[in-house]
């Protein structure tokens, strides 16, 4: 691991890009809130290991960070980026996430494809809720982790200080399984104060590790540096003892035995990967010129030593594509193929381009795979069972693409033209199709609507708008039947910002963002009764219908009822079934503000009939017109949809969503306790009012809480914002 004392020869580390065996290979996705250094830490990585060839740059041009056009303009990285690197004969796959709230979809993508977790701390800002909440997925999979502190270089940056918060973040019942492997080593203090970190002191083999001229030497510490690193490396050979495999190791140790520093560090290794033990490690990117970033061959050796192999991942369920469950070996690269697209993107040049990670089977470029459909159909994504055939299969760089010959179990890739395979689909064998059970997505609340802002955009909107949620399966499309409107729900602001810059930038879409519309309803407050008089006899054919009926409310949920109560022929039974036709055409198009009639009776009473005069027509327009004056005549009730909502928040925020909540409108149903230190607070909440809950409630909360809703039922408003509606609409008429 990374307390080894080897002199490391990367050479070619850059170049070796394809894994014959899942052995070879370590996944590792890194984590952490927008700011924390991921990419420049992948950069660092990267470098060290021989994958470029100076500070940021790549062998081919181009640099390591050159994702998309979209996150340059932003300053922020919105999507999974994959940069493969090789390191004493593994293939590191680092995923580099996002760390904005909003792009949670692609931190999901990466901590399904990955089989570990570098969480990425500032010291400059320290350990935010979300980054917490990341945490806590990760346990609950029981995937191994280890922690980067960057920013050291911060003023006030304290490395020990840092380590204790992550212990107490991270930690839970045991702060004593998060320990730091090395301490910081400071140089000689600035003008400004300021010691900057020049390198690393091995709390195991208590070498030290100078990175002062931009490569990593070693040498041994001084008499007078030991004492100071006592305290911090007992607390460390303790922390890996209480882990270690061997009960009797603990024993000896308190005995006086001297315990074998090999033996601690595969005692570690082994903790590590089974996710019992979260070692912190400090790192900071090359200087101009150097080679190797400060702790960037320790974190090298963690992943290479300590990370667990694609074998230690558990296969997620496999079923065959009509739902019978299939047990399959992990990581079987002669085993029938099973693959998962983790990630859709598409290049100017290429076309769609899938990431892909390979659980079973080996991939290989010109095969033809079957494509199975992800379930998220309600998102506009539609299901596939389709076969395809591969195209290329290469490994990516920045925007460059490597070719690469094939991709065993473990191990990621990029495939050229799957043009039905989506974010979330299956491959496997055509002959052998099976299906994965897809990742657990967050729930896009926040709605965009959106409308083609010319002719010319109008004809290229569906498909681009088919085309971009191809790509994000957070992202759902929606088109609103009560409304008319096109709706996007993404999962914030910023993520509706680069919806909207990749339509217009990549597929060449200009729209207009407008008022999303709340689906309202009408109803009657009370029984009215009305009379349709539908006579006009100006030579010619003529039309002669007329009808008296009795509207009467129902329960919420009734939908109309139309009950026939005509006695004596007054209406011919022909007709009938037209006033019952012209009422429901009327009560689709509302009665008050435009708005659908629903939870109504309505009885036809009586009537009139011309022998020639009256027809079908004329019986719907006489059927409508009574609905009308019936509706005059009494006041009508605007119905608001209510939402269900259930949020969960930590307990220092539980106040201040429930009196938001209370400011929405909102009624609180009930509290509960849910695991420590977090409220689950239910309510039911009009949606008029939480139409940009999503974003209010991520500033409310610091980011510490999310929520869910689901539709209620409808329900009458207020006076006061019905009548202003009622306005608004005669406005618009």
């Amino acid at each position: 691991m990374g307390d080894k004392t080897q002199t490391h020869h990367p050479g070619a580390a850059g170049r070796a890009l394809e894994a014959d065996q899942p052995a070879s290979v370590r996944n590792v996705v890194l984590v952490g809130h927008s700011g924390s250094g991921k990419t420049t830490l992948v950069e660092a990585l990267a470098l060290a290991a021989g994958a470029v060839n100076r500070a940021g740059r790549k062998e081919d041009g181009g640099t390591v960070s050159d994702y998309d056009e979209i996150e340059h303009r932003q300053q922020r990285s919105v999507q999974l980026s994959l940069v493969p690197v090789a390191w004493d004969g593994i293939k590191i796959n680092l995923l580099d996430t996002p760390g904005y709230a909003d792009f949670v979809g692609e931190l999901r993508a990466g901590l399904r494809a990955a089989d570990a977790a570098l969480f990425v701390v500032s010291a400059s800002d320290g350990v935010d809720g979300s980054t917490r909440m990341v945490w806590e997925e990760c346990a609950a999979v029981g995937m191994p982790r280890a922690i980067v502190i960057t920013h050291l270089e911060a003023a006030r940056a304290d490395f020990e200080e840092m380590t204790r918060i992550c212990a107490e973040a991270f930690g839970g019942d045991d702060p004593d399984a998060v320990l730091p492997l090395y301490l910081p080593l400071r140089g000689p203090e600035g003008p400004d104060g300021h010691a900057p970190v020049t390198g690393l002191v091995g709390l195991l083999s208590q070498q030290l590790f100078d990175y002062s001229t931009g490569e990593r030497k070693d040498s041994e510490p001084g008499e007078d540096q030991l004492p100071d690193i006592e305290e911090a490396r007992n607390r460390l050979i303790e922390g890996i003892i209480a882990e270690s495999e061997d009960e009797t190791l603990m024993d000896r140790y308190l005995g006086g035995e001297q315990v074998d520093v090999q033996t601690l560090i595969q005692d570690l290794e082994r903790a590590v990967a089974r996710g019992s033990f979260f070692p912190v490690l400090a790192a900071a990117p090359a200087a101009d010129g150097a080679k190797q970033g400060l702790g960037t061959v320790e974190l090298l050796e963690l992943v290479t030593g300590g990370f667990p192999t694609p074998f230690e991942h558990p296969l997620p369920e496999v079923t065959t594509v009509d739902g019978k469950a299939r047990e399959l070996k992990p990581c079987d690269t002669g085993g029938p193929l099973v693959a998962e697209v983790v990630k859709t993107s598409s290049d100017p040049y290429v076309g769609r381009v899938s990431l892909v990670r390979v659980f079973s089977g080996t991939l290989r470029p010109d095969q033809t795979v079957h494509v199975s459909g992800h379930g998220l159909a309600d998102r506009g994504h539609e299901d596939h069972d389709v076969d395809e055939k591969v195209g290329a299969l290469s490994m990516p760089f920045g925007k460059q693409q490597r070719p690469v010959t094939h991709a065993v179990a473990g191990d990621l890739v990029c495939v050229a033209k799957l043009g039905r395979a989506e974010t979330g689909d299956t491959l496997s064998a055509k002959d052998d199709p099976l299906l994965m059970e897809p990742w657990r997505m967050p729930d896009p609340l926040l709605p965009l609507a959106i409308q083609a802002h010319s002719k010319a955009d109008e004809d290229k909107l569906s498909q681009g708008l088919s085309r971009l949620v191809a790509e994000d399966p957070t992202m759902r499309l929606e088109q609103n039947q009560d409304t008319h409107q096109v709706v996007l729900w993404c999962l914030g602001e910023a993520h509706a910002d680069v919806a909207l810059e990749r339509l217009r930038s990549r597929y060449g879409v200009q729209v207009d963002v407008v008022p999303h519309k709340v689906s309202l309803r009408e109803t009657f407050a009370n029984k009215a009764g009305g009379r349709g008089r539908h006579v006009k006899q100006s030579g010619g054919h003529g039309q002669y219908a007329i009808c008296e009926i009795e509207v009467e409310p129902l329960p919420g949920g009734s939908g109309i009822e139309f009950v026939d109560k005509v006695v004596g022929g007054a209406v011919p039974r022909q007709f009938i079934p037209s006033v019952e036709k012209g009422v429901r055409a009327q009560a689709a198009k509302g009665v008050a503000a435009g708005y659908p009639l629903v939870d109504v009776r309505v009885t036809l009473l009586d009537g009139k009939a011309h022998s020639v005069d009256s027809s079908d027509a004329a019986f719907q327009t006489a059927g409508a017109l009574a609905l009308r004056e019936a509706a005059a005549d009494t006041r009508i009730h605007l119905l608001e949809p209510v939402a269900e909502v259930s949020v969960l928040v930590g307990d220092d925020y539980v106040g201040a969503v429930m009196s938001d909540l209370s400011s929405r409108r909102g009624r609180v149903l009930g509290t509960e306790q849910v695991g420590s230190g977090r409220t689950l607070i239910k309510a039911e909440v009009p949606e008029f009012e939480i139409g940009r809950y999503a974003v209010d409630l991520r500033s409310l909360s610091h980011g510490t809480a999310r929520f869910d809703r689901s539709y209620a039922r409808h329900e009458p408003m207020p006076p006061q914002i019905a009548e202003r509606i009622r306005e608004q609409a005669g406005e618009n008429a």
